[in-house]
């Protein structure tokens, strides 16, 4: 345990030292904020205003507060994952150096070794993302702000779970890299497609019916929803007190992906915790499994060093 915790203390340290790697991590999920608030509000502001039947008027901090929502959810969503894959770059480095190997030849177990990388990575991620949920809870509190104390506690345990997600998807992948170059590209690719994939970018209710489909196989599908219904319950809930028909709050929450269905059958909030969960411990299992059996450079797994025959 004292191993592990130096080896997690030490590759967090080496991340820092970068600061450079440090700042720029940092400020992507910032710039994101701005060029979500940016080019996509009035978007989704316009979107839900057509929604909204002639004749009835809606008060404009609702649907305000209903856009700041669907974008800090759909930011945070993307942003657990895509910046594991920046700050999972110590792994690699230590590859690419021959660091790894040094640490290997102590009695440093390899899944102790895979494990400090973990939750190195997933420290650094979450100060980052948390960095991003403060900044995004002051753009929704300038907006038009309907959630409770226990909506933001359960925003924050979405954020740390997701965190935890992107962390053990970005250590597998990872694993299997050797260069900085390699693990760039990767990083590029992930963050470009990432955010479709998941809903963030464009409503997986928006795509084509066998899209939606396949992509309900996906965990991501259900972080995202699940982060959305958080941000975004006090929000439907205000829109019920003032007397929105029930059949518009259904359409939004359809569109918007808080509400869908799994070949026919609806999915509840609890089950997409569940997925999330589950999946979780599938990828961290996986990724310390793969690490441990994972052969070395030479072909050979490491082995445990033979007992000495004593000599009378």
């Amino acid at each position: 345990m004292q191993t592990m915790f130096s080896l997690t203390k030490r590759n967090i340290k080496m991340f820092f030292k970068d600061k450079a790697m440090f700042f720029s991590s940092l400020l992507v999920p910032l710039i994101l904020l701005v060029l979500y608030t940016t080019f996509l509000a009035n978007v989704y502001l316009d979107s839900f205003k057509s929604s909204i039947p002639e004749g009835f008027t809606a008060d404009g901090k609702i649907i305000n507060g209903l856009v700041a929502s669907q974008l800090f959810s759909s930011l945070l969503a993307v942003c657990c994952v895509t910046v594991a894959f920046c700050s999972n770059i110590i792994m690699v480095q230590d590859k690419y150096l021959g660091v790894r190997k040094d640490l290997l030849v102590s009695p440093v177990k390899k899944s102790v070794l895979a494990l400090s990388y973990y939750l190195a990575s997933l420290t650094v991620t979450l100060i980052i993302n948390f960095t991003a949920l403060a900044a995004s809870l002051v753009y929704v509190a300038a907006a038009g702000w309907y959630m409770s104390f226990g909506d933001v506690m359960l925003i924050i345990l979405d954020v740390f779970l997701f965190t935890m997600f992107g962390t053990a998807l970005s250590s597998i992948i990872n694993a299997f890299l050797k260069t900085q170059g390699q693990i760039s590209a990767v990083s590029t690719i992930v963050s470009a497609c990432y955010g479709f994939i998941c809903g963030a970018y464009m409503p997986i209710s928006q795509f084509g019916g066998g899209l939606q489909k396949v992509l309900c196989f996906f965990p991501s599908t259900y972080s995202t929803s699940l982060i959305k219904n958080h941000a975004m319950r006090g929000v439907f809930e205000q829109m019920a007190k003032e007397g929105f028909p029930v059949e518009v709050a259904d359409g939004i929450k359809k569109s918007v992906d808080c509400s869908f269905d799994f070949f026919g059958t609806d999915v509840s909030v609890t089950a997409m915790l569940l997925v999330v969960v589950v999946t979780v411990l599938a990828l961290v299992g996986a990724y310390v499994l793969i690490c441990a059996f994972k052969r070395d450079a030479s072909g050979k797994t490491k082995s445990k060093p033979k007992r000495q025959p004593s000599v009378k």
